[in-house]
């Protein structure tokens, strides 16, 4: 899908903001600061957001001089900013210098974050986060604007062919495959954590990985009452996860991920944590190019934004 193809809740409409921009009606500055941290006004919206958000996600950080919470947020997304090298850009507004700009996103509050992917305003959140949450939620469009081909994968998360990830006859591997070949799951899976121990850029490791630990957890599962529990007791997230995974490995890949997705949308806390996590893990089981993965990822990104 291109990047402009992308429909994520919560996109608001910037077509009069665009038309008057380009032509000239408007002032204000110009965007100003580094090159991952810059102000930006109504005047340069199209060029530094819109434009600029086709080939590396835009992150918007409405703020004001007045704000306490403001000035807790900005430096971290500062820093996040400057730790990710240029694989997103934040843009700065100022609600009370940029007005029409606020309205257009519709803020209530302040500080207000949304990114801009392809064209494309999704909102991230409200209010001043933990540094952890922040770079949680910033990671996630860093993969969602990957998957819709803006951008790069974070580099804590380097795409690499799996012929150099694993080159012909690498012991590491050829001991892994053999616990594989002789039914030893668990074996297998602690030789492939082995390897990313060693390299976690390691993708094929990392792939074979979550397929064994995906065998283990549905191991010995009686299907029936499985999903007869999951069926039963909606809200009972274990149960849920186990029908997503047992989905995965029948090759019901649709279902797994819309099960998940449904359950990241009804859940908070500790809870959503364990089902994001578990749908990224049931990610790496998919070929990195099934155009289910960048579906799947797209559709969790619009559950926890």
């Amino acid at each position: 899908m291109r990047p402009t193809d992308i429909r994520l809740p919560g996109a608001v409409d910037l077509s009069g903001l665009r038309a008057k921009a380009q032509s000239g009606q408007v002032g204000g500055s110009a965007a100003s600061g580094g090159d991952h941290v810059f102000d930006v006004d109504e005047a340069s919206f199209q060029t530094e957001v819109i434009d600029r958000s086709r080939t590396v996600p835009v992150v918007l950080d409405f703020w004001a001089e007045w704000c306490g919470p403001c000035k807790q947020l900005s430096p971290v997304l500062e820093r996040l900013a400057a730790e990710d090298q240029g694989a997103w850009v934040l843009a700065k507004i100022d609600v009370d210098a940029e007005q029409r700009l606020s309205a257009a996103f519709q803020i209530q509050s302040i500080p207000s974050v949304f990114a801009v992917i392809g064209g494309q305003p999704v909102p991230l959140f409200q209010g001043a986060v933990p540094e952890q949450q922040a770079r949680q939620v910033i990671d996630e469009v860093l993969r969602v604007a990957a998957a819709n081909g803006v951008g790069a994968e974070p580099a804590s998360e380097p795409e690499m062919p799996a012929e150099a990830s694993a080159p012909l006859g690498d012991p590491a591997h050829a001991e892994a495959q053999a616990a594989v070949d002789r039914g030893d799951v668990e074996g297998a899976a602690a030789a492939y954590r082995a390897i990313l121990d060693r390299d976690p850029g390691d993708t094929t490791a990392r792939s074979a990985l979550a397929r064994c630990e995906l065998l283990v957890r549905t191991r010995g599962a009686d299907e029936q009452a499985v999903r007869r529990r999951a069926a039963d007791v909606p809200d009972d997230v274990d149960a849920q996860l186990a029908v997503a995974d047992l989905d995965m490995l029948t090759g019901r890949v649709d279902d797994a991920v819309n099960r998940l997705v449904d359950v990241v949308r009804l859940t908070a806390g500790e809870e959503r944590e364990l089902v994001r996590q578990r749908l990224l893990a049931l990610f790496e089981v998919l070929d990195p190019d099934d155009p289910r993965l960048a579906a799947g990822r797209r559709s969790l990104a619009n559950a926890l934004f």
